[in-house]
């Protein structure tokens, strides 16, 4: 990588104005492509946990309860806490384009690993370090997205991104069909092909992300100034040549003075005594959706084995309509948080899920649903949790300066999965192998309580950032005013 170079204080640059200038092409498909994927990688190993949760009950080696296959979703989200953490305070000081490799390569390792797993502490342990590698993913890649991705189309794409987790929720389910089948694999190795899969995709990725360039702005901000004009140049030079068409002028520029060293103390203060509001509105969008996407989720096919008599091998079938309505959520709802505006359809989406959630809860305990109608319930919520949920990652993502973003997505990342996703799986499957359904009744109402406090808060603390300039939205904490 080449050598870095002192920013002079009140140096000028147009890096932010040229990105978001450019027109959709063949650049921010691979981007899309090579970094969305990370959703992908995210959503096919949730969905695999979830369908081969009763085959790890069944395993001859592994035998694991109710309780223990909860355990397991909990320890996926413990890893991923600490590895967004770790991994996203080292993609604001080393690069994005370094890091998402580096996580990338941890998922690989520790996911084929599982494959292999020989008692319940090896599997908790390989399941903690896939999350790790997941984790750092997020921070990494929400803001190398954001920060590639034109002003006037940033929602609806960091929306589609975020929802397709849901087609590698659908691979997943595909794949765990026959996988489960015990006329064709043993008890003992379904599951552990299954896991196994998740790296073959990951290997094709590493080959796509060849092609990415570091963030132009990531660059801008640390002083190599030079670094990120070439980077532009040759960005644009791929517009120019594939679309064959002609630029608009550049805009106004924006004066940088010396790079802000990023630490834990500066990140807190940047938080909590610059953006008070915006850090509870993220902590609380994050906590609610983390709660009823993983506490739901992660005991899906435990619900649907108990309450409904549907075999292991049948799980996959109730998965794929169920992850059709989660990626079909952000991808039509999407353009309207760019139009409408982020605060309505926030609002809009987050409260239609707490509410219908309640529905399904009030004809789940009357036992006036059935395994096809109980899935179509859960289609119906999460057709909007989903666009609530990604609409979650792009607020944190945007809202807060680009020196920090990173750490920053990985902070509310984590504190709204402990908030809400870490003791959930766990919850749930205490609650599942509890006599009755009172217990489950339960959990659903707290999730769509949660939903609905998240409405309150986003009214009152939404952010209006549609159509803005990502330093418009907040400032970098090295800016300063333009000369005279």
């Amino acid at each position: 990588m080449a050598s870095s170079r002192a920013l002079i204080p009140g140096t000028l640059t147009d890096v932010p104005a040229r990105l978001d200038r450019l027109p959709w092409c063949s650049f921010h498909r691979l981007v899309v492509a090579a970094l969305g994927i990370t959703w992908i990688l995210d959503g096919l190993e949730v969905t695999l946990a979830g369908s081969v949760a009763a085959a790890l009950q069944t395993s001859p080696r592994l035998h694991l309860s109710a309780e223990q296959v909860g355990l397991t979703g909990t320890a996926y989200l413990a890893g991923a806490v600490l590895g967004s953490l770790f991994f996203g305070h080292l993609t604001d000081r080393l690069g994005r384009k370094r890091l998402f490799n580096v996580t990338l390569g941890v998922y690989l390792v520790a996911t084929a690993a599982t494959a292999f797993s020989w008692n319940l502490e090896s599997f908790l342990f390989f399941r903690f370090l896939t999350g790790a590698g997941i984790g750092g993913e997020y921070s990494a890649i929400n803001s190398a997205i954001q920060e590639l991705i034109p002003a006037r189309l940033r929602g609806r794409t960091d929306l589609f991104i975020n929802g397709s987790f849901w087609i590698g929720a659908a691979m997943g389910a595909l794949v765990s069909v026959p996988l489960l089948d015990p006329t064709l694999f043993g008890a003992d190795v379904g599951w552990r092909i299954a896991f196994g899969s998740g790296a073959v995709l990951g290997l094709f990725i590493l080959y796509l992300r060849r092609f990415l360039p570091e963030s132009p702005r990531w660059l801008m901000l640390h002083g190599r100034t030079d670094e990120a004009a070439k980077v532009m140049d040759g960005i644009e030079a791929r517009v120019l040549s594939g679309a064959g068409v002609t630029l608009p002028p550049v805009g106004a520029g924006i004066s940088l003075g010396v790079p802000h060293r990023l630490t834990l103390v500066s990140v807190a203060r940047t938080l909590i005594r610059n953006y008070p509001g915006r850090t509870a509105l993220g902590v609380v969008l994050m906590a609610s959706q983390a709660f009823i996407y993983n506490a739901i989720f992660f005991t899906y096919a435990l619900v649907l084995t108990k309450f409904y008599d549907v075999p292991a091998d049948r799980i996959g079938l109730h998965i794929l309509p169920f992850a059709l309505g989660n990626f079909l959520g952000p991808l039509l709802l999407g353009r309207w948080f760019d139009t409408i505006g982020r605060k309505p359809m926030i609002a809009i989406t987050y409260g239609l899920a707490g509410v219908l959630l309640a529905i399904t809860a009030w004809l789940f305990n009357a036992g006036l649903l059935s395994a096809t109608t109980q899935t179509a319930m859960w289609c119906a919520v999460f057709f909007f949790a989903s666009a609530a949920a990604s609409a979650a990652y792009l607020t944190v993502g945007e809202s807060f300066p680009l020196e920090v973003r990173a750490l920053t997505i990985a902070l509310f990342y984590a504190f709204g999965t402990l908030l809400g996703g870490v003791g959930g799986p766990w919850l749930f499957g205490v609650l599942i192998q509890g006599e009755g359904r009172g217990g489950i009744v339960l959990g659903y109402l707290l999730g769509a309580a949660l939903m609905l406090v998240a409405v309150v808060v986003e009214l009152i603390l939404g952010v209006k950032a549609e159509g803005k300039p990502l330093e418009e939205v907040a400032p970098p904490l090295s800016q300063v005013p333009l000369p005279r």
